[in-house]
Order: C-alpha cells, then structure tokens, then sequence
C-alpha cells in the first residue's frame, strides 16, 4: 500500500518567525499520526528556520522551486545543491510558474533532472486550465504535461505527481473526487506505459486545488488519489493537522 502524503505549499505567505510559529503550532499533533507522511513547503527564506523546528520529527521538509543548473551567474535563483541536505522534497512545474513565469515543458524536464540528481524528491505538477477542461481537453493537456516532464528520466519512482486543475486552485471550486481519481488514474496508466506497472503502482499522486478539511475525505476515498497538496489550508495549523487525520482516517490508517 501508497503512504499517503499531505504536503502543504505556504506560497508567497508568512515571514520567517510566522513560519516558525506555524509550524511550532503544528508538530506536535502532525507528530502523533504516523501513518501519513507530512510535508510542509514554506518559502525559501524560512527553509533553515522551519528545518531547525522539525528536526527529529515525523514532517518532512519541501522548498517550492528550483533552478535547474547547479551554479552560476542566475541571480535570484536557487541551485538544486543548495536545497540539498536541508530539505527532502521540491515542487516543480506548480501551474503558477507555469503561468506567471513562463516556465514550460522542457524547463521543467530539466529541473526535474536537476533535483533528482541532487538527491531531493520533485514533486511534480500537472493540470489543465479552465477553458481546456470545458473543451474536453483534460487527458491531452495533462499527458502531455507529464510525458514532456518526463524525457530522458530514469528512476521514476523518487517522484510524487500531483494533478492539480487550476480551474480549481484558489479558487473554492475544487473538482470532484471522482472526475480527480479518473485523471490520476489516466497519470499512473501513462507512467506504467512508460516505466511498467510495478513503478506506477508505487508513484504517490496526490490532488491539489481548493483542498480543505471539509472535503479531503472525498478526494483521499479514491483508490487512485494518495494524498493531497494543499494550499489555503496549510497556513491554518488546525486545518492542515485536520487534513491529514482525516486522510489517515478515511485510508484507514491509525490514527
């Protein structure tokens, strides 16, 4: 069985000590459930502050980007080799910078390459806009979304995928757990073409837009959906710990 995963991604929110204090806020409950694995994402400039509160706890640590290259004369970006050994997971190819920065297929695929060869985790992106899920575009968009990330990536199953539909993210219209298992079931079914059923099996995807305490339930019921990355609610320490006991619950996983 898929651990499942509940990461939360703070975005462009909290300074460095509301970031302390949100986490500091958080662990001890997000502690006691075992059974699902917690990630928290703040912003770069509180990575070292939130790592130093959740050291040798049970939540694990994401940054929200990365550069693809190493080193070098890229100001204002941050290298793979930076965020290596302080924290464990990276999202990569997040609808938003695909739409406020211009970031596309073969920058992702790179970035992908680049955090995996570092050691971290991506946590990859897909999902289609508004107006292709009204034109029917959904399992076009989202595929080939995933197969460009893909080129050229051999270990597969260090990654976690989320299928995140913009038309849903920030938005208070989430999609339904059904039509979200659906696509995440077209996800694992391109990832066995490409790796073999065996890895796809093991690949957590979780569901990303508009996720909160009251209906995670829905979308951790699927049998495709493993999880959830959450935004809005991940700045609440009570929503974000009630998100993942109800994801335990509903798997049912101890509590």
């Amino acid at each position: 069985m898929r651990v499942p995963m509940i990461a939360g991604n703070w975005k462009m929110n909290t300074t460095v000590e509301e970031a302390r204090r949100l986490v500091t806020e958080m662990r001890p409950a997000l502690d006691r459930i075992e059974s699902v694995e917690k990630v928290v994402c703040p912003p770069f400039v509180s990575l070292t502050a939130v790592a130093s509160v959740i050291k040798g706890s049970t939540v694990g640590l994401g940054a929200q980007n990365v550069y693809c290259e190493e080193k070098g004369a890229y100001t204002g970006e941050i290298s793979p080799l930076m965020l290596a050994g302080l924290c464990q997971y990276v999202i990569i190819g997040h609808s938003e910078r695909r739409q406020y920065f211009n970031e596309d297929g073969a920058l992702i695929n790179k970035k992908v390459k680049a955090a995996l060869k570092a050691g971290l985790k991506p946590i990859l992106c897909v999902g289609e806009q508004l107006r292709e899920n009204v034109a029917g575009k959904t399992a076009e968009v989202v595929t080939g979304q995933l197969e460009a990330a893909l080129v050229d990536i051999k270990d597969a199953d260090r990654l976690v995928v989320a299928y995140e539909p913009v038309w849903a993210i920030g938005t208070g219209r989430a999609a339904t757990g059904a039509q979200s298992n659906e696509t995440i079931g077209l996800i694992r079914s391109t990832i066995a073409r490409r790796y073999g059923r065996s890895v796809a099996d093991g690949v957590r995807i979780l569901y990303g837009g508009s996720v909160t305490a009251d209906n995670i339930a829905e979308f951790a019921s699927q049998p495709e959906i493993d999880g959830g990355l959450v935004g809005g609610a991940s700045l609440k320490a009570d929503q974000f710990v009630s998100i993942v006991r109800k994801t335990a619950e509903v798997k049912g996983l101890r509590v």
